[in-house]
């Protein structure tokens, strides 16, 4: 079988569905030696000789496909992507970010994240909104099947774009196999470098509205005031959409000197900033799957998160949860882990087994599987 993924997650620092992208292509072609793997995208892309760790070969049977969209068409889902699939004959297209193209010769899958664009439309730009409006029910359409990354995405799906079931396919992500805990001395290079001093408290993802980070600092701000407990707070991630509101806040609070914002983190960083933490914290108001608190378990760090969307179902009962609204709850479970040893503890051991339960491997095959029943039907209807 031959198998196309769309590449464009790749072509910009990697977030979520970057990372979605790289790990399940590369365990794709790990697994399933005998079919044909190409990353393809209209904007240049990284493509490393080396597979994700360095110490091994980028599996022979997934290649990378750059095709300047200039050369083709302007227009890339309506009309370049469609080109090239009619010129290069594949079996199956998956449109790992939202997309397919809407005319296509060969059976398409798509990945649908999450639904925040309708279900939260106020953390959104508004072009972005009424783009995804517009776009998302004709892709939910157009795919023979639809892989959502938790069962809370796929109940979104059928409310809001009204997607029977059966067409639905649950496949949770997995932690990166270098989210593993790492000693104290093979992490302190790497907190000097950023300035981080011990202890603090940890959150990683983009600052935006949706990730509810003026809750994570008022309720810090709240256990600088009325305990003795004195962490230094670490924002990671880049910049995103409104968060202008987050910095003015640090600043009304003067919080600048126990707040630290480090920009984006490369991944090779991650493992070492998850493991030297107290507690990794992630209040967001809505997440599809949420993979920075997985892979901060696999870390064997303590999880604090809230009790909305799907963060439920991927931290189970490892990590201690909140209203994302309640900022005087949260202070409490930072208090919890900072004060209490035992339960420190527990939530380590507990974040460790469930991170097991989840991985790329399992993740890749149900893919593959997918893949399979949408080739078999296109066939037959042939």
């Amino acid at each position: 079988m031959r198998v196309a993924l769309d590449a464009i997650p790749l072509a910009a620092p990697k977030t979520g569905i970057g990372h979605y992208t790289d790990s399940l292509a590369e365990w794709l072609a790990r697994i399933h030696t005998d079919h044909q793997y190409e990353l393809i995208s209209p904007f240049d892309f990284p493509f490393d000789a080396c597979g994700r760790h360095g110490h091994s070969p980028k599996p022979e049977n997934l290649s990378r496909k750059f095709i300047p969209v200039r050369s083709i068409f302007k227009k890339w889902w309506l009309l370049g992507l469609p080109a090239f699939l009619q010129i290069s004959p594949l079996d199956v297209f998956h449109g790992t970010n939202y997309c397919v193209p809407v005319f296509a010769p060969c059976p398409t899958v798509v990945t649908i994240h999450d639904l925040s664009l309708l279900a939260h439309s106020g953390t959104h730009e508004t072009d972005n909104v009424i783009r995804g409006r517009r776009r998302m029910p004709i892709m939910a359409r157009r795919a023979r099947k639809i892989i959502a990354p938790s069962e809370w995405t796929k109940r979104e799906i059928i409310e809001f774009l009204g997607i029977k079931p059966g067409k639905i396919q649950v496949i949770h992500e997995g932690a990166r196999e270098k989210m593993l805990p790492l000693p104290e001395s093979n992490c302190q290079s790497v907190l000097e470098r950023f300035g981080i001093k011990k202890p603090y408290l940890l959150f990683v993802g983009t600052i935006e509205p949706r990730k509810n980070l003026t809750t994570l600092i008022r309720a810090y701000d709240t256990l600088l005031r009325e305990t003795e407990h004195r962490p230094q707070l670490v924002l990671c991630g880049g910049r995103g959409w409104l968060d202008g509101e987050v910095f003015s806040l640090v600043e009304k609070l003067k919080l600048q000197e126990q707040v630290l914002f480090t920009g984006y983190v490369e991944d090779s960083d991650l493992p070492a900033l998850y493991s030297s933490a107290e507690a990794f914290i992630y209040p967001s108001l809505y997440e599809g799957f949420g993979l920075p608190p997985l892979e901060a378990m696999a870390c064997g760090t303590p999880v604090i998160t809230s009790n909305s969307s799907s963060l439920p179902e991927v931290v189970g009962k490892a990590g201690l949860m909140h209203d994302p609204e309640d900022h005087l709850a949260l202070t409490r479970s930072i208090v919890e882990i900072l004060s209490d040893k035992d339960s420190r503890e527990h939530f380590i051991r507990a974040g460790l087994e469930q991170a097991s339960r989840f991985s790329w491997d399992r993740a890749a095959r149900e893919t593959q599987a997918v893949y399979d029943e949408v080739y078999q039907q296109w066939k037959k209807r042939k």
